[in-house]
């Protein structure tokens, strides 16, 4: 069976190395979005054909080559044209993580969670007109386990029934030249559309505290940091930030508390205090740098898989709105089960009062969707919050 896979990231890579594997398949060429996917990559390296999308919601007729037999889609948000599908001798079938006619659309496993379903699901439905519409050629079910999030029901059993489902057809159709067909009930069908990540904005309160910044340098030992936040909570400091360490037996530490402006010179005394324990202590007070009015403070957070270009295309989009990155950090975990790595981003941005927080709230929700991340934008919390 010659077959033409569509598709992106872990699943549609994970199809690619499972399909390969399996005796009477072979792939005539490879569909994705871009040329540093994970699906590409696996593609290049195992030499087959790739074409990359020109229109990320369209697959055109030419992406197919001559003599495929059949077009798998698997994890793809593009559109096999009909062109497309009249070069494959047999068509095209996909795999939907979900019962189908129940939740069609982008985010079907989001909303199995959402409805709170006790059993979720996998469809192999062939590509037709309209979005996951077409005849179901096979099913498979599981159970939803309490607590479960959409990206662990995923993982556990809808991404392994799906490779699982795709070769039963597969070899189905190998066996019998054709593709088993039965029409979804459109009584039951709903809907599962792209669930918008909320991007909140909002004005940062005015503080009535002090920063002090406090650097530490002693003999490290046992109960310095107790010291110090117990002389911050004496006087309802909160503890912004901090960085210790510990270097060749001596403690170095430097700390950042809010303090209320009438407890300042207080705290300052009691911290200054610890140099009798043979600390060296220097504390610096100041009511902070204010933010002019024509700036607003905001947090961002990103959260999504980690591929090439994360980085390069959020810091394009907010050099391009003129926002400035005062502070960004950036992680990489590692899921022990999928081997799937998780890149994560959390920055403090400062962006010009004229900027439409609606202008950035979409243009940030389209680069989550375009690049499958999670990213929350609110403003800085008032210092002297509670944390």
């Amino acid at each position: 069976m010659k077959c033409a896979l569509v598709g992106s990231r872990y699943f549609g890579a994970s199809v690619f190395e499972a399909l390969r594997k399996e005796e009477g398949i072979e792939f005539t060429g490879v569909v994705a979005p871009a040329e540093d996917d994970r699906l590409a990559k696996a593609a290049l390296a195992a030499g087959i054909p790739l074409h990359v999308l020109k229109n990320p919601k369209l697959v055109p007729g030419e992406a197919i080559a001559e003599g495929t037999d059949l077009i798998l889609a698997a994890h793809t948000h593009a559109r096999v044209s009909d062109e497309a599908l009249s070069r494959s001798r047999l068509g095209g079938i996909g795999y939907h993580p979900s019962l189908l006619p129940r939740h069609r659309g982008i985010a079907a496993v989001e909303w199995t969670i959402m409805e709170g379903d006790p059993i979720a699901g996998g469809s192999i439905y062939h590509l037709a007109d309209g979005w996951d519409a077409g005849a179901i050629a096979a099913q498979d079910w599981c159970f939803v386990e309490k607590g479960e999030s959409a990206r662990e029901l995923w993982e556990r059993a809808l991404a392994p029934m799906g490779l699982t489902l795709l070769k039963r057809v597969i070899h189905h159709a190998i066996e019998h030249h054709a593709l088993p067909a039965m029409a979804q009930d459109v009584r039951f069908a709903t809907k599962a559309p792209m669930i918008r990540r909320s991007v909140v904005l909002t004005e940062e309160v005015t503080s009535n505290t002090t920063s002090l910044v406090v650097n530490i340098v002693g003999t490290d030992r046992h109960g310095i940091v107790s010291s110090l936040a117990d002389r911050a909570q004496r006087y309802g400091a909160n503890w912004a930030a901090s960085r210790m360490t510990r270097l060749a037996g001596e403690f170095a530490g430097m700390v950042h508390f809010e303090v209320p402006r009438e407890n300042a010179d207080a705290l300052t005394n009691a911290l200054r205090g610890l140099e009798s324990s043979g600390l060296q202590v220097l504390v610096s007070q100041s009511d902070g740098a204010k933010i002019p009015d024509s700036i607003k403070s905001v947090e961002l957070e990103l959260v999504g898989d980690d591929r090439v270009g994360i980085v390069s295309s959020l810091t394009r989009i907010l050099a391009e709105r003129g926002v400035s990155i005062e502070s960004i950090h950036t992680d990489i975990v590692r899921s022990g089960v999928s081997g799937k790595q998780t890149f994560k981003i959390g920055a403090h941005l400062l962006i010009p009062a004229k900027l439409s927080v609606d202008e950035l709230r979409l243009e940030l929700g389209t680069l989550a969707h375009e690049m499958m991340l999670d990213i929350g934008l609110d403003a800085k919390s008032a210092p002297g919050s509670s944390s």
